[in-house]
């Protein structure tokens, strides 16, 4: 029996051998393509529009005898293929520009023929928010950091148009990064060193990504730098160089009303820090000081990558500690109710200091908008007051005992504007002011406009004769500017921009050994804020973030 099986194996083989020669013998002859034409449409040309339509597509159709498969290289660094020779291609740079369109045709053997042809063609597509906001504008550069202080600001979730559940295509649902996590595990620290440099000059955006060498591959594809681990690590790589930023409309699976419609391809093979063999990211959202992006991985994931302007490495570690609790206000709306609650009317004598504004939770006075937190004092009737703001503060919610604040914040300008980031004693009910302590940590007058206070009030020092010091900082209303305080069981600190103003020394006699709230608002007028210039209409006290450590 075993004798039978060797001879059927041996028919076998011997067949599939015939066979294959026969084949062979009537694949043909291997040549190159021949007769190659290429014709293209471009969208919209009439005698009107010679250059289209401004949609920037062009249709593309080739043909060719003996030709299998047709490459295109539409000379904007992109590229695409065709068995059938039609393809539609967007050209994204804005205005009228000429390409030099190459088509390849392959034929049998691997062997090919290719042309040239000159494509003119108007694309209206441009984003110069987006530009501006990566750049800082024409002749400036711009760094960006990864957001580790924010959860999720590393995280992968499913693209797949035909899951039951399309929700789950637009944020990460399968892994989100926990604050910091990164620098938990040597094999990831080099990730929150990298810093993502966008440059524009005139309409052309370029970028640069600067991380000494070490690049934090993926693991699916570490092989490129010559690992072999088989998980997410740190490796020498180099990506040095620098690289052009195209601009074009997002077709990305994610509803456009989550989106904002504008993806960057980076030519080079370039990438945004976490290597995933991916070159092109859909921007979700962006502001001036945070960026969100999607990139697909296989076809099947969707990575999700936070930048800030903010160097993790200025904020976190070291004499900062641990970031226990943060608002990052990027749900845009009204304030997180789980951190935030109201301080509502005009208060006992005007909230103590004989203040002109009546506060509201009203859109118009407080909302978050673009990840940043809005405040806004105006000008109008009100419930019986002349001018409406808001006061919000974490009371009942979160407060907290020592620990280093920090406040990136631009602020209102206007005479008679009283912008205050502050903290009171969690018993101020029991205990009453100024027993309870406050501690200002910052405090801003328009009617004496880029001094910056910081004060601490305490029975033994309090109002006009608390203790505190102050700082002149150039375009606190213009400019988005780091406060800090720093507050220990000996003593307490306050910062701008890392430049210390103000100290004062902690002992058991002082109110601050205790849980404190934050309160962040606007007053108008009063006792400190002075008299209220009657050709103010509204100011808005803009916060990027709060954050505590410890």
């Amino acid at each position: 029996m075993k004798l039978l099986k060797k001879i059927y194996l041996f028919a076998f083989l011997g067949c599939l051998v015939l066979s294959c020669q026969e084949d062979d013998l009537q694949f043909g002859d291997i040549s190159a393509p021949t007769n190659l034409e290429v014709n293209f449409i471009v969208r919209g040309q009439d005698a009107m529009n010679p250059s289209g339509d401004g949609s920037g597509k062009v249709d593309f159709t080739a043909s060719a005898d003996n030709a299998i498969n047709f490459t295109f290289d539409f000379g904007d660094m992109r590229t695409g293929s065709a068995y059938d020779g039609a393809i539609t291609h967007q050209f994204v740079e804005p205005g009228v520009n000429t390409y030099s369109v190459t088509v390849i045709a392959t034929g049998t053997g691997g062997l090919s023929t290719s042309k040239v042809i000159l494509v003119e063609v108007f694309s209206a597509f441009n984003d110069v928010e987006a530009k501006t906001f990566l750049t800082g504008g024409d002749g400036s550069s711009k760094t960006w950091y990864w957001a580790a202080a924010e959860p999720g600001h590393l995280g992968v979730g499913p693209n797949d148009p035909n899951t039951a559940n399309p929700g789950e295509n637009n944020f990460p649902a399968f892994y989100s990064a926990a604050p910091f996590e990164k620098n938990g595990a040597p094999e990831s620290l080099c990730l929150y060193m990298d810093q993502l440099v966008f440059s524009q000059n005139g309409d052309n955006v370029t970028y640069e990504l600067l991380n000494g060498g070490e690049t934090y591959f993926n693991g699916a594809f570490e092989s490129v730098a010559g690992g072999s681990n088989g998980f997410d690590y740190c490796y020498t790589y180099d990506t040095s160089g620098v690289k052009n930023v195209t601009f074009l409309p997002s077709d990305s699976i994610v509803p456009e009303d989550e989106k904002r419609g504008t993806a960057m391809q980076f030519s080079g093979d370039g990438f945004m820090s976490y290597y995933i063999n991916s070159s092109l990211y859909d921007i979700l959202e962006i502001s001036e000081n945070r960026l969100v992006v999607r990139s697909i991985m296989n076809g099947n994931l969707a990575w999700y990558h936070i930048f800030s302007t903010d160097d993790p490495n200025a904020t976190s570690g070291g004499t900062t500690g641990s970031l226990v609790w943060s608002d990052e206000f990027n749900v845009d709306g009204a304030p997180d109710p789980a951190n935030w609650t109201y301080d509502l009317g005009t208060g006992s004598n005007g909230w103590g200091n004989n203040e002109s504004q009546t506060y509201t939770d009203r859109v118009e006075n407080v909302t978050v908008e673009n990840g940043v937190l809005k405040i806004t004092a105006k000008a109008e009737n009100f419930n019986g007051a002349n001018y409406t703001s808001a006061r919000i503060k974490s009371e009942g919610l979160y407060d907290f005992t020592y620990g280093t604040v920090e406040v990136r914040a631009k602020l209102p300008a206007g005479g008679g504007t009283w912008p205050a980031i502050w903290t009171l004693g969690s018993d101020y009910q029991t205990n009453i002011w100024p027993a309870a302590g406050e501690i200002d940590i910052m405090e801003h007058i328009g009617n004496n406009q880029d001094v910056i206070y910081g004060t601490v009030h305490h029975p033994g020092a309090f109002a006009g004769n608390a203790d505190g010091g102050n700082l002149t900082v150039s375009g606190v209303s213009s400019d988005f500017h780091v406060y800090k305080m720093e507050w220990t069981s000996t003593e307490i600190k306050f910062f701008v921009d890392d430049q210390q103003f103000h100290q004062v020394a902690n002992d058991p006699t002082l109110p601050f050994d205790k849980d404190f709230f934050f309160i962040l608002n606007i007053a108008m007028g009063g006792d400190f804020g002075g008299a209220i210039d009657p050709a103010f209409v509204e100011s808005t006290m803009e916060v990027d973030y709060i954050r505590v450590y410890q």
